[in-house]
């Protein structure tokens, strides 16, 4: 999965500090496309001689490794270096460049919540960077915002020896499992029911956690499960939001094109009959 990147591993804690030549600028336009070359297949960050502000934050490590997120305007014009969505990251890097991939999209999490916390939500004085932990803060009333991670479940329903996949009316055009959010009051469990119910008509039994997710893309925390139908099978698709629902046997799956998200690894496990 896309966190996967052992031996390096990540380091989140906040620290107020400034680049130095060697370090990995991330750069997003307006849309989030990150502004990124490319080497051999690998994806090449900019560096703060790049900059044309020098307006920074520090978002993270990897290994010795330090990202920052520029502030300020774009940069300097740069051979070779192009904006990219996180999908056509996901897509183009995803094989030979994959800590790097892990990189832009965590960078991707924090620029989105940055982007979009440029106001206190109290009294509308624009904010200022915490120094002392990952924060957004009012200098007028003291108000503090904190980064936003969504919950949200990736469902593998069982079927004997059939798993339910779908397929997103749009956006993602691969196989996929029921998922959705959170909603206010609900425990984990309570929304794979929830959600498997409004996607699909289906009751389900015997919920099991089975692993986590971060998931940049999106802000999001995703918490994988397998459980399994309970009673009648006759799927009731919502059309609004899936295109596709079937029962797939385990030798009929197809998978998605990589190997770097939580949903792709449950289809995998059952389709390898690691998952009775």
């Amino acid at each position: 999965m896309i966190q996967d990147i052992s031996p390096s591993r990540l380091i989140n804690a906040y620290n107020d500090q400034q680049p130095q030549n060697g370090d990995s600028i991330l750069l997003f336009d307006d849309e989030g496309k990150a502004l990124l070359g490319s080497e051999n297949g690998q994806i090449v960050f900019l560096d703060i001689s790049d900059l044309n502000d020098a307006r920074t934050v520090y978002l993270f490590s990897i290994d010795e490794k330090r990202f920052f997120l520029s502030l300020g305007n774009p940069v300097k014009d740069k051979d070779g270096f192009e904006y990219h969505s996180i999908r056509d990251v996901r897509d183009r890097f995803a094989d030979a460049s994959k800590v790097e991939v892990y990189a832009v999209f965590t960078a991707y999490h924090l620029w989105k919540w940055y982007s979009d916390n440029k106001y206190c939500g109290k009294c509308r004085t624009a904010l200022s960077l915490g120094t002392k932990e990952r924060s957004l803060v009012c200098p007028a009333c003291g108000n503090t915002v904190y980064p936003r991670i969504n919950p949200a479940v990736i469902v593998g329903v069982k079927n004997g020896e059939r798993l339910l996949l779908t397929k997103y009316r749009r956006g993602y055009n691969h196989n996929a499992l029921v998922a959705g959010f959170t909603e206010i009051g609900e425990t984990l469990e309570e929304t794979v029911m929830r959600e498997v119910m409004e996607e699909t008509g289906l009751k389900v039994k015997n919920i099991r956690y089975y692993k986590s997710q971060p998931w940049g893309m999106a802000q999001d925390i995703l918490m994988g499960f397998y459980c399994d139908v309970d009673g009648d099978d006759n799927i009731r698709m919502d059309e609004s939001e899936l295109k596709y629902a079937e029962w797939v046997k385990r030798d009929d799956i197809v998978l998605q094109p990589n190997n770097l998200s939580l949903t792709n690894e449950m289809m995998q496990m059952f389709k390898d009959g690691n998952v009775l």
